[in-house]
C-alpha cells in the first residue's frame, strides 16, 4: 500500500523537483562557485512569482512575464551585492537585509500576503492539474526543457571571460584582482545570476502550485544547500565536468523531494520538514568530514604498518 501510494505520487515529486532544481542551482552559484553566504534567497523565492502572477493576471504574456520575474530577482542579487562591496557589509548580513527588505517589497507588489492563479483562466507554462496526463502541457515534460536550458545557459556562460572572472573570484579573490579582475563586480554579477534563477524558479512554482504567497520563500535556502549538498555528495566522484556538477543539484533536489515525499508518507506532519531537512543537510555536510577525519586516517595508518 505504501510503495502503490508512493509511485502515485512520484509524478508530483519529479514535478516538484525540478522546479526546486533551478533554484538549487541558484544557490550552487553562490554556495560553490562565488564562495558567497546569500540569504536573499528567502525573499527571492517570493519575488519571482509574486511578479509573475502580477504581470499574467494584468494582462502580460507569461513568457514575458517570466523574463520580468528573472530581472526582478537580479535586482534584488543586485541589491545584496552592492551592501556587501560598496558599503563593506558581510555578504551573510547583505542578504538578511535584502531578505528582510524584500518581505515588505512583496506585499507591495501583490497587495496581500496571498495571491491566486489560476490555469483556467490564464496561458500557465505548468500546473500541478496536469502533472498526469500524457501531453506537452505535462509540467514535468515543461520543467525538464527549462532545466536542460538553465544548465547548457550556464555551461555557456561560465567557459566565457566573464564567466571564468565570476569563478576566479570565488576560488581565490586575491589572485583575481592581481589578474587584473574586479572582483567587487564579478560577486555582485555571480549574486545577480543567483537570484535571478531563484526568481525564475519562483514564477514556475507560483504557476504551479497555483498561488503565490508572501511566506512561500521561507527556509527556501536550506531546501537549496540540502539539493548542493546531497547531489555533491552522491555524485561528485563520478560527475566532474561543470554541466554534470550542475545536473548532480538536480538530481540532489530530485532526492530530496523523493525524502520529503516518504516523510510525509510515513505520518509526519509536513510542520516538521523544516527541522527534517535541517538534519538532512546537517548529515550530508557531516559525511565529508566523517570520511576524511576517520576512515582517511584508518587508511593511513594501515598503510604505513604495512611499509
Amino acid at each position: 500500500m505504501f510503495i502503490t501510494t508512493l509511485l502515485n505520487a512520484l509524478p508530483g515529486v519529479v514535478a516538484q523537483g525540478l522546479i526546486w532544481s533551478i533554484m538549487a542551482i541558484g544557490v550552487y552559484i553562490t554556495y560553490k562557485i562565488l564562495d558567497v553566504a546569500d540569504l536573499t534567497v528567502d525573499g527571492t523565492m517570493c519575488t519571482g512569482g509574486a511578479v509573475f502572477i502580477m504581470l499574467v493576471t494584468g494582462g502580460w504574456n507569461p513568457w514575458a512575464a517570466l523574463v520580468a520575474a528573472f530581472l526582478s530577482g537580479m535586482a534584488a542579487g543586485l541589491v545584496t551585492g552592492l551592501l556587501h562591496t560598496a558599503c563593506g557589509i558581510p555578504a551573510i548580513l547583505a542578504g538578511i537585509l535584502t531578505q528582510l527588505a524584500l518581505y515588505s517589497v512583496n506585499l507591495r507588489i501583490m497587495g496581500q500576503s496571498n495571491r491566486p492563479i489560476s490555469v483556467d483562466k490564464y496561458p500557465l507554462l505548468v500546473s500541478a492539474r496536469n502533472v498526469r496526463e500524457a501531453a506537452l502541457s505535462n509540467p514535468i515534460l515543461v520543467c525538464v526543457l527549462f532545466t536542460a536550458a538553465t544548465i547548457g545557459a550556464l555551461y555557456w556562460f561560465f567557459g566565457t571571460e566573464q564567466g571564468c572572472a565570476v569563478r576566479a573570484t570565488g576560488a581565490n579573490p586575491n589572485m583575481a584582482r592581481a589578474q587584473g579582475i574586479n572582483t567587487n563586480f564579478t560577486t555582485v554579477l555571480g549574486l545577480m545570476l543567483s537570484n535571478g534563477l531563484v526568481a525564475l524558479s519562483a514564477a514556475l512554482l507560483a504557476q504551479y502550485q497555483g498561488f503565490a504567497d508572501v511566506n512561500s520563500g521561507r527556509g527556501a535556502i536550506v531546501i537549496g544547500l540540502a539539493a548542493v549538498i546531497i547531489g555533491e555528495v552522491l555524485f561528485s566522484k563520478v560527475f566532474r565536468n561543470f554541466a554534470l556538477k550542475l545536473l548532480a543539484v538536480v538530481f540532489g533536489s530530485l532526492i530530496y523531494y523523493l525524502v520529503y515525499q516518504v516523510v510525509i508518507l510515513l505520518g509526519l506532519k509536513s510542520d516538521d520538514m523544516k527541522l527534517i531537512t535541517a538534519l538532512i543537510v546537517a548529515l550530508f555536510l557531516a559525511v565529508p568530514y566523517w570520511k576524511g577525519r576517520y576512515f582517511a586516517k584508518r587508511t593511513g595508518k594501515g598503510a604505513g604498518s604495512h611499509a
